[in-house]
């Protein structure tokens, strides 16, 4: 018998402790050594203004604007596109200056993350500077690209290829379902081509900070101040390596290592996913009406059960009271994959597989799986799904043998079982991408810039930990600060001497002793 599986895409509190790399304690000077090594935008760019106003829709007193950049910055007299702003104004009245922010992704929008200036950032840091965030190039509220309308979207995140025993295991492709996920991950890089084939060769990071840079001068800072989480961190060390004179401060956040291309880092990921999955499943063990199983019984058995359920739902999909969708295993898996992000949600997603496992509902399930992807508008579902995509597979080559990807699939399932083989396989879009649209990628270096602080967290499952690590070590003014929990990103997490460390670099930029720890 056979079933289906998958197509899912990849892109990702206790003491911590604090290492620096790269630096030792200081405080920073201002200086401004160094030569950027990007060229500025032309003063037609960085001089344009913005045009500040109330905004149509978030939280009671944010502005927004919006402003042009070039499509291709080798070609800036040629078409332009536009970027959406929101500024989230300072508690003080007279702020030092402007906090960049940017959730992750790719495909977050940076423009609605300002509006949750009140819970990403404390109250010191919102009396020292205005918050203020942008949806990058091709997302959202910016000049979008799209490249599939919402149903194709869930068709192409709900789809299941045929394998050969039953389970929807995605290490276990027949030949037909290799095939199938061949022509699904051609299709979808054929959309975009026939949607915007300019602006999809033109997303890529590297741009990304360059808009960064049009939108500091426009903001009337001289050097930037950043906060970017998950992917963020990627545009922020981008930034820092093209205009390391232009570094005030910057955050990175559960960082992403930008040595790896879009195939390895999936496997990697897949590490971060297996250790988050056993924290939730040992916490829900640990607790009464634990559907995984009894407090005492052992991690690996719950692990198992969670497995079965899901391989249940390959032959028998649960019933969806909220739409015609059916939670196959593919939406089901979603679902269970929200629940690595944070523990916040470990609650929900416990309901979720309560309901699941006895009563056959997966309405829960599949409604954490639509978070996941940001389906609560289904503008911008389509559009951030395209975005994930677009830049992962423009940052860095791919392989373009498909064998790359069942070989893959096959490592990282040796990772995380559950997990590995698909987010693997999610990668196999980029073998389709046009090649001249695709960055060499590599080591950022930032040579030259001020201290940038790199905040890791040990059990993060979207970006495992080792890639803050390397990403700090990577920076030649990098250090990272350690957090020890669970959940992805560390700031605001419930941390207090870590949120107390993070103030103190944005606001005073105060860099901590080499070997300082969070107890």
């Amino acid at each position: 018998m056979s079933t289906r599986v998958r197509n899912a895409v990849a892109g990702l509190v206790a003491g911590a402790v604090l290492a620096v790399t790269g630096c030792t304690g200081q405080e920073t000077d201002g200086s401004e050594d160094g030569p950027a090594t990007s060229e500025a935008a032309p003063e037609e760019f960085t001089e344009q203004g913005l045009d500040w106003g109330a905004c149509e829709e978030g939280a009671s007193g944010t502005e927004c604007a919006t402003f042009e950049v070039p499509l291709d910055y080798d070609e800036p007299e040629g078409e332009r596109i536009e970027i959406a702003v929101k500024r989230f104004p300072s508690e003080s009245g007279d702020p030092a200056g402007s906090l960049v922010v940017n959730p992750g992704g790719p495909g977050g929008s940076g423009y609605d993350f300002a509006d949750a200036a009140p819970f990403v950032t404390s109250d010191e840091v919102r009396a020292n500077f205005d918050v203020v965030g942008f949806d990058p190039r091709g997302v959202g509220r910016s000049t979008p690209l799209t490249c599939l309308d919402s149903e194709g979207v869930d068709e192409f995140l709900g789809a299941e290829y045929d394998t050969a025993d039953g389970s929807g295991d995605p290490a276990d492709l027949t030949e037909q379902g290799v095939q199938e996920i061949e022509q699904s991950s051609r299709e979808f890089v054929e959309a975009c081509e026939q949607e915007d084939p300019d602006l999809m060769r033109n997303v890529g990071t590297a741009d990304v900070a360059r808009d960064m840079d049009v939108l500091r001068a426009l903001l009337g800072d001289d050097r930037l101040t950043y906060m970017g989480a998950s992917y963020g961190t990627h545009i922020g060390a981008q930034y820092a390596d093209q205009f390391p004179d232009r570094v005030r401060a910057l955050l990175l956040d559960g960082a992403v290592d930008p040595s790896q291309a879009p195939l390895e880092a999936s496997v990697a990921q897949a590490t971060g996913f297996e250790t988050a999955l056993r924290a939730f499943v040992e916490d829900c063990l640990g607790r009464g009406g634990c559907p995984l199983g009894e407090a005492g019984d052992d991690v690996e058995d719950g692990v198992q059960t969670l497995t079965e359920f899901l391989e249940g739902t390959a032959e028998q999909p649960l019933d969806n009271t909220e739409d015609g969708r059916e939670v196959n295993r593919a939406r089901a898996e979603l679902g269970v994959m929200s629940a690595l992000y944070s523990e916040e949600l470990w609650e929900r997603v416990r309901q979720g597989l309560t309901d699941g496992m006895e009563d056959g509902d997966g309405t829960v399930l599949v409604q954490l799986g639509d978070d996941l992807y940001s389906r609560g508008d289904p503008a911008a579902y389509e559009n951030s799904t395209a975005m994930l995509t677009a830049v992962n597979c423009t940052d860095a080559p791919g392989p373009r043998e498909v064998d790359a990807y069942e070989q893959a699939a096959q490592a990282a399932g040796e990772e995380s079982p559950l997990f590995g083989p698909g987010l693997a396989w999610g990668a196999l879009t980029c073998a389709y991408w046009p090649e001249e649209a695709v960055a060499d990628g590599g080591v950022l270096t930032a040579e030259g810039a001020d201290p940038i602080m790199v905040l890791g967290t040990t059990r993060d499952s979207a970006t495992p930990y080792a890639w803050s690590k390397a990403l700090a070590e990577q920076l030649d003014p990098g250090f990272l600060l350690t957090r020890d929990g669970d959940g992805h990103t560390g700031y605001r997490m419930g941390d207090e001497c870590i949120d107390a460390v993070v103030d103190d670099y944005l606001v005073d930029l105060d860099v901590p002793e080499d070997g300082e720890a969070c107890a």
